[in-house]
């Protein structure tokens, strides 16, 4: 058996005997990072720990072992596997592309769906404030619509922790039938207190897809292949609020509200049985604790373990680090805090556009619900543009940049991109509030929209994939912390959208969202350009994959 040159090859004991260890090879395309492997807890995202290609213990610096019987290392023996080499037929990064491709589609469906239903119901949000006597233009009927969102920010603090303990799929399978439950159960609402609660528990379960979607895209794809699946799993997020209200508004023109709930819930049950036929566990742990477990029993050597499973390990500290590490990284990542907020302004806008839409061309155009509808046709064409022709863009200049860097890659060249999308929301915020307030041809403040939905989609792609290659190891927490801290924006801004609107008319009110979008997230992507490789040194938790 052959074996890379030894300078690439670096070895961990299973012992702390003196008797001759059993080594694992960790190859050159292991993490950046100074954490022993041995100790590393399996963390929410897989984009490291699918990178340990290790061969199985038995590697060509040991002698032979027999898994029928325990290698002698002191008193207590113990045998580490993983991956049977990097081409492992196990590894999802591994499996036909084809296979790849339909469970990230899935995926994206589930996805999908959660933002859909997030904002169908906007439209009728007038015939449901009637039914169950919520006052009309109040903070209680546009809440009934943003708690929805609020529920994003408790979401992945419990189904990443859980998806560890338990692996991606089951969780993933659960949340949406929690979601289709509670989604349903909307319809059947009669009180304030009702539609609140079960929109707020729908959003609970329509949370998961949204939190481990990204892990998931990093257990199929290297970062070389990422760009463009990440492209399509961050078009679902984007492209679904603005689908919601396209469909929501022809619905409560022609029909009862309940069809605003009972349409996405058909949907999603079509969605749930491709998931029961499509999915399949792209989860390292998972997949490795299985391959120990089928080793345990077919050799009846109970000191068999996989390289992130525990003895020690809790599912109460598993929980908790899930739910505390993200705050960390709130309070201590300069590059997370920033993101955060950038992306909470981004949410913020989104749903705040999206709660406003239809009374713009309902009171100032006069136009019917249904057509006043489509015009949110401008952010699902912006997002899916930026987000796209993003992707695209993001890769070429990621691969042209990591040429002159003699072939090294750096989470920086991810960012050339973001100094470009950045100025798309001001600009398109202007246009779309002073063309509005002025009452221009529907079509200006339509392109206006489009503009800052460019911005929006490519931004999105952009920072999320400068996360996900900022913090590998870690990736999931960084990325919980940035979903937690947008969703209190998605819940908040459309609360005061009325109000400001009413005092400062579109004009200035948009004036002042372009100025907030002007004044974060145009320095930022050039800030971390200079300055992030300095940052990434000084944090504990920033982890860079290599490639090969």
């Amino acid at each position: 058996m052959s074996q890379p040159p030894s300078s690439h090859l670096s070895t961990f004991s299973t012992s702390d005997s003196d008797d001759a260890p059993i080594s694992t090879e960790i190859p050159p395309y292991c993490l950046d990072t100074e954490k022993d492997p041995k100790y590393l807890d399996p963390e929410e995202s897989t984009l490291s720990l699918q990178s340990y290609n290790t061969s199985p213990i038995a590697s060509v610096n040991t002698p032979s072992i027999n898994l029928d019987k325990p290698s002698k290392l002191g008193d207590e023996s113990e045998i580490v596997i993983g991956w049977d080499g990097p081409s492992d037929p196990m590894n999802p990064r591994n499996w036909a592309k084809g296979t790849r491709w339909g469970v990230t589609l899935v995926v994206s469906l589930f996805t999908f769906i959660s933002p859909v239903a997030s904002s169908i119901s906007s439209p009728a949000l007038s015939m449901i404030s009637k039914d169950l006597g919520i006052p009309p233009g109040s903070v209680l009927e546009n809440m009934s619509l943003s708690i929805f969102v609020l529920a994003y920010a408790l979401g992945p603090l419990i189904w990443g922790p859980l998806s560890e303990l338990y692996g991606r799929l089951v969780i993933l399978q659960i949340s949406n039938i929690w979601f289709l439950i509670f989604n349903t159960l909307c319809s059947f609402a009669k009180t304030p207190t009702q539609m609140l609660m079960f929109r707020f528990l729908a959003g609970f379960g329509g949370a998961a897809p949204q939190s481990l979607g990204g892990g998931v895209v990093g257990d199929l794809w290297s970062p070389e292949e990422r760009g463009m699946a990440m492209s399509v799993y961050s078009l679902a997020p984007l492209v679904g609020p603005s689908t919601g209200p396209l469909v929501g508004g022809w619905i409560a023109e022609r029909i009862q509200w309940q069809w605003v709930f009972w349409s996405v819930s058909i949907a999603d049950g079509i969605l749930q049985l491709a998931g029961f036929m499509f999915l399949r566990e792209t989860y390292a742990p998972e997949l490795l604790k299985r391959k120990a477990r089928v080793m345990r029993k077919a050799t009846g050597n109970t000191n068999i373990r996989s390289e992130f499973e525990r003895p020690d390990r809790h599912w109460t500290s598993v929980m908790a680090r899930g739910i505390i590490k993200p705050i960390v990284f709130l309070g201590t990542e300069p590059i997370v805090q920033v993101f955060a907020l950038y992306m909470a302004v981004l949410y913020g806008v989104l749903y705040l556009s999206l709660t406003t839409f239809v009374k713009v061309y309902t009171d100032l155009y006069g136009q019917t619900r249904g057509i006043a509808g489509l015009h949110y046709l401008a952010i699902a064409l912006g997002s899916t543009v930026g987000g796209q022709v993003g992707s695209r863009v993001l890769n070429s200049v990621y691969y042209k940049l990591k040429a002159k860097n003699s072939g090294v890659a750096t989470p920086e060249m991810r960012l050339p991109l973001l100094m470009v999308s950045a100025t798309t929301l001001p600009i398109g915020l202007l246009i779309y509030g002073w063309t509005a307030n002025a009452r221009v041809f529907w079509f200006v403040p339509d392109l206006g929209v489009f503009i800052f939905s460019i911005g929006i989609g490519g931004n999105w792609t952009c920072i999320q994939t400068y996360l996900v290659d900022n913090y590998a190891l870690y990736a999931a927490s960084a990325i919980a912390a940035v979903s937690s801290f947008r969703a209190f924006a998605g819940f908040g801004f459309p609360l005061f959208a009325d109000r400001m609107y009413d005092n400062l008319g579109y004009g200035w009110g948009n004036s002042i969202l372009a100025f907030i979008c002007l004044v974060i997230g145009c320095p930022a992507p050039f800030i971390f350009y200079r300055y992030g490789p300095k940052l990434r040194a000084l944090s504990k938790a920033a982890s860079v994959e290599r490639e090969p």
